[in-house]
Parts: C-alpha cells; sequence; structure tokens
C-alpha cells in the first residue's frame, strides 16, 4: 500500500534546512507549500514535483493570510508545518541598534507564532503537526551572538507553551536544537550588514567580532542540512516523535548544551530551603530519562 500523502508547510524554503527538507518530503511523494520571497527562489522551488511556492515574508500579516487562503482554495488540508525561516544579527548585545533587535525577533519569534496562529485551525482540523526551528543557541547564550540567542530562547518557550495548548486539539508540537551546520543564515547577515553599511569597526569587540562573523558566514569544515531535515522528518512523519531533538555534527557541541543545562539545574538548586541533595537530584534525572526513553 502506497504511504499517505502529506501536505506540509515549510517556511523559510529558499535555502539551507528548509530547502533540503521539501527536496526530501517531496522526494518521497508528499505535497509541500514552500515559502520564500524572492522570484527567483520562488521559481527554483516551483520547478520541484510535489511543490507549491508560494511568496510568505512571515513578518507580513498580509502575505501569512494569503498563504492560508491559497491552502483552503486547494481544498488541502495541512498535516504539518516547519517554522524554519530565521535570521541573525551579528553584533554585542550592547551595540545592537533596537531595530536589528526588533529584526530578529520579528521573523525568529514573531513570525512563527504568526504562521502557527493564522494555520491553526487548518492544522488542528487535521490533528497536524508543527516543528519549530530552534538552536543551540536557544539552551545556551554564547557572547556575541546575544540578539539571536534571545530570540531561540523565546522559540523554546514558544514551542513548550504551545505543545501544551496544541496537545488538546490533537496537534503535536516538536522543536529541533540545531548546531552549527552550513545553511547560509551568516552569510545573509553579513550580506544585510553591507547594505546597512555596518562594521565591527567601533566595537569594543572587534577582532572576537569579526572572527565570529567568519566563522558564522564560512561552510568549510561544516556539515550541510541533511542530518537536521531528516531530523525535521523524523518530527513530521514518526509514529511518535520526540518533543525536542538536540541534533550536532560534533560531540562538542552535544556537550556544551546538556553541561549548560546542567549547569543550570545546579545554580537553580543551590542555597535555598526547598533545594534538593545530590542523590535526590540524580533520582530526578534518571526518572527524567525513562520518562524519555532514554534509560538504557
Amino acid at each position: 500500500m502506497a504511504a499517505k500523502q502529506m501536505t506540509i508547510l515549510v517556511t523559510g524554503a529558499s535555502s539551507g534546512f528548509g530547502r533540503r527538507v521539501t527536496e526530501l518530503l517531496a522526494g518521497q511523494g508528499h505535497f509541500v507549500y514552500a515559502g520564500a520571497r524572492k522570484p527567483a527562489d520562488l521559481e527554483s522551488l516551483n520547478a520541484i514535483t510535489n511543490v507549491s511556492a508560494l511568496r510568505m515574508d512571515v513578518t507580513i500579516q498580509a502575505e501569512v493570510d494569503a498563504a492560508v487562503a491559497k491552502v483552503k482554495t486547494d481544498g488541502r488540508k495541512l498535516d504539518g508545518l516547519v517554522n524554519n525561516a530565521g535570521v541573525a544579527v551579528l553584533f554585542p548585545l550592547n551595540e545592537t541598534s533596537e531595530a536589528d533587535l526588533r529584526y530578529v525577533m520579528d521573523v525568529n519569534v514573531i513570525g512563527p507564532w504568526r504562521v502557527a496562529k493564522a494555520f491553526a485551525p487548518l492544522l488542528i482540523e487535521a490533528k497536524g503537526r508543527v516543528v519549530n526551528l530552534s538552536s543551540i543557541s536557544g539552551i545556551f547564550g554564547a557572547p556575541l551572538l546575544g540578539p539571536y540567542a534571545m530570540s531561540k530562547h523565546a522559540m523554546e518557550a514558544y514551542s513548550e507553551s504551545l505543545r501544551g495548548e496544541m496537545a488538546r486539539f490533537g496537534v503535536t508540537v516538536c522543536t529541533i536544537e540545531p548546531g552549527n551546520f552550513a545553511t547560509g543564515i551568516g552569510q545573509t547577515a553579513v550580506d544585510r550588514m553591507k547594505q546597512k553599511g555596518q562594521t565591527h569597526d567601533a566595537s569594543s569587540f572587534k577582532d572576537a567580532a569579526i572572527q565570529n562573523m567568519e566563522r558564522l558566514r564560512g561552510s568549510e569544515g561544516k556539515e550541510g542540512p541533511d542530518r537536521v531535515a531528516k531530523a525535521i522528518l523524523a518530527a513530521l512523519l514518526d509514529p511518535a516523535p520526540k518533543p525536542r531533538s538536540l541534533v550536532v555534527s560534533n560531540q562538542r557541541d552535544a556537550e556544551v548544551s546538556l553541561r549548560s543545562h546542567l549547569k543550570k539545574l545546579a545554580q537553580l538548586n543551590q542555597g535555598h530551603e526547598f533545594s534538593y541533595d545530590r542523590n535526590t537530584l540524580v533520582k530526578m534525572l534518571d526518572e527524567a530519562l525513562a520518562e524519555a526513553g532514554a534509560g538504557n
């Protein structure tokens, strides 16, 4: 028996994780509405079998509403939404303009909320899934990535709250936390800086900021998007998907992410009348591991 064809909306489908998961879904016979902004990207996406490109800037409500209308007009239900569109600003926090911070938050936080809210009736009708792209920057806040980390920490909170609210309607919400992959987000941030005439010349962190920018924009030594795209695919298609998936390409990123959570746990438990001893904390960890199916 042929597998059931799913209908999935992917935002930010022009490149990186969004483009690759669009290709994988379409290649498996699923129908993908692929959101993008540039005419060349829309044309390229439309050339893929089983893909319908949608002009959709997640910061523009009218374009999101038009996408909803398109899906309804086509007579399709919506089995899944992948909130992938994202941007970064590569400035230290105290040197980031309010306009740049609003830009990051509008795309990375308000954008996913805007899209999921607009498509919620269709997702509820289909008892579908929402997959939100967060980041290991949503787990810990690294210096010189503050604006991006703020947005991804917000995405973590948004996803967790949405998961609890949508569960009553049979909608599953999953979060993907990728590490540093070759996606183009760093290059896009650099291109925007050039367009705005921005530099790090006057920064108190000039050398470190430039090194950080070059590290993020470059693709040398980085994996492509396949590993993350496959995790998104699993979140959409597995019978019992994981609520959150850490997807990294090296042991260091995994360790830093996990140690960050453990450090926060230790800090939260320190020096108050309701703190727990080590044995109780270990028992709690064992219970959490068992609940997540990782106890063996």
